[in-house]
């Protein structure tokens, strides 16, 4: 089986663009700069809220308003891409982008903070899957495309890692603002450039704008994002299950109303391709361990370690580096020992930089988190092909929905992450605690700095990381143990036997 039959004579069945290596940068850079919000805001949040005056509820929608409208909106805005142009709609994402990081300027209250969040995930959710849209019609060669898309994974895991460092760097200098106000140069830049390298797609068959599907669709991700949060932070209450149990309804029927559509909003029939559900279930896995990596590592870092923000970010470096050099290398090494091989394998060591963690003498030595962290990114390399495959076993039609798909895939992986192996992590540390501990203490390793339980906690601390890793593993172990067995030995990423 391959991801794309060959065209007659080696050639491809669409002509490539001749300047498509300068559209990937232009989607690559506008990319950094969505993944990077994910990230600086958590730097900048402690001024902007002393700054505001903002509660705790407020804070929390500070924080999630971003992600629950761009998850809510990736299908029905992947759909009118589509239809409406995956250029336009990029640049129109560009535009909203940079106008809702201007405007802060403007903002001095906590509610204002938040609707501009929210119109930021408005452009996210027109720009992350249309970038994958646009490499699909830019790349029509399938060994160029998988390099492409190799390329936009290292792009992905460099802007997470750098996010807190330019957020530190930006705190330091000025004040909150800046965290937003970065973000405008770049979509301007990017703005110009894509409107001249970048051309114009749409689907040949594009999917139907269903209104109950856009309800069902929208209402059941922000309710599943919102659940799953909430869990996490709060822990099990009955109005939370009953939220999430709704969402996963919504959403449960929107999937059978796509199924029973012959032009369905979403193309659900592409998850009868085992290729694809290979593609996606690594994506979804590999989102859910590094986002819980990044989770507890930054909070080791800072309240165990004792260094700044700018300090802790540097410290996550090594993750970015290996995400430099792994994903662009994975497509070339599986063109020669096959796809297959190349996945298990990226996730065999992502697998092992998490077991690290648990493996490390206590206290963590940094040097050892370091190698652990270089491990992680190295073995994003099963991300980037996972991109190759998604994208590549979708046909050219149907790009917007394989797009939205993965995007809902990192960003379900994240909130996962977070969400589940945050409660873990909070579980193994209030358990390492001594009895008597003030509740202070228990609530977060935060209360318990200055008082006399400090040494245990930041022992339980630790314990909580390593046990993050050894879950992390189990958890990739399995997810290759299934990819091995449900990819075909064949798919080839460069077209071909």
């Amino acid at each position: 089986m391959t991801l794309q039959a060959p065209a007659p004579l080696g050639a491809p069945a669409t002509p490539p663009a001749p300047r498509r290596w300068a559209g990937l940068a232009v989607l690559g850079a506008s990319l950094l700069v969505v993944v990077m919000d994910m990230t600086v805001l958590n730097v900048a949040l402690p001024d902007l809220t002393a700054d505001l005056g903002a509660g705790a509820l407020a804070q929390l929608w500070i924080v999630d308003a971003y992600a629950m409208v761009l998850a809510g909106l990736l299908v029905p805005v992947a759909a009118l891409a589509d239809r409406w142009g995956r250029r336009r709609m990029l640049l129109t994402g560009f535009a909203i982008f940079g106008v809702a990081s201007l405007a802060v300027l403007g903002a001095d209250s906590a509610g204002e903070v938040i609707a501009l969040r929210a119109l930021l995930g408005l452009g996210g959710a027109m720009i992350m899957p249309a970038t994958l849209s646009m490499i699909r019609v830019l790349f029509p060669d399938p060994r160029e495309r998988a390099t492409a898309l190799g390329l936009w994974a290292s792009t992905a895991a460099v802007g997470g890692a750098i996010g807190p460092i330019v957020g530190g760097a930006l705190l330091q200098a000025f004040s909150w603002h800046a965290a937003f106000l970065v973000n405008v140069p770049l979509m301007v830049a990017a703005l110009v450039a894509g409107r001249l390298l970048l051309p114009e797609s749409r689907s040949e068959r594009p999917g139907r704008i269903d209104p109950a599907g856009v309800l069902l669709s929208v209402a059941g991700m922000v309710a599943v994002v919102y659940a799953v949060k909430h869990l996490g932070k709060e822990g099990v209450d009955p109005a939370t299950l009953a939220l999430l149990a709704l969402g996963g309804a919504a959403l449960a029927a929107f999937v059978r109303r796509c199924a029973r559509q012959d032009d369905p909003m979403l193309a659900v029939r592409l998850f009868l391709d085992p290729v694809f559900r290979a593609g996606v279930l690594t994506a979804l896995v590999s989102s859910t361990v590094i986002m819980a990596l990044l989770f507890v590592g930054s909070q080791w870092l800072q309240l165990v370690q004792g260094w700044s923000p700018l300090v802790a970010g540097f410290a996550l470096l090594p993750m970015a580096v290996g995400g430099l050099v792994g994903p662009p290398l994975a497509p070339a090494v599986a063109a020669r020992v096959g796809a297959r091989r190349v996945l298990v394998a990226g996730l065999l060591v992502l697998a092992v930089g998490l077991a690290a963690l648990w493996l490390l003498p206590r206290p963590l030595p940094y040097p050892g988190v370091a190698l652990a962290l270089l491990l992680v990114g190295f073995g994003t390399a099963a991300l980037g092909l996972a991109s190759a495959l998604i994208m590549g076993s979708a046909p050219p039609d149907q790009a917007g929905s394989a797009a939205a798909v993965e995007e809902m895939s990192y960003e379900i992986g994240g909130v996962l992450g977070i969400a589940l192996f945050g409660t873990l992590a909070g579980a193994v540390y209030r358990a390492g605690l001594p009895a008597g501990a003030p509740e202070v203490a228990t609530e977060s390793l935060t209360g318990a700095l200055g008082t006399a339980v400090e040494p245990a906690a930041t022992a339980a601390f630790a314990d909580a990381v390593a046990a993050v890793g050894l879950a992390g593993a189990v958890l990739t172990l399995a997810v290759a143990v299934v990819v091995r067995w449900q990819l075909p030995g064949e798919v080839d990423v460069s077209g071909g036997h």
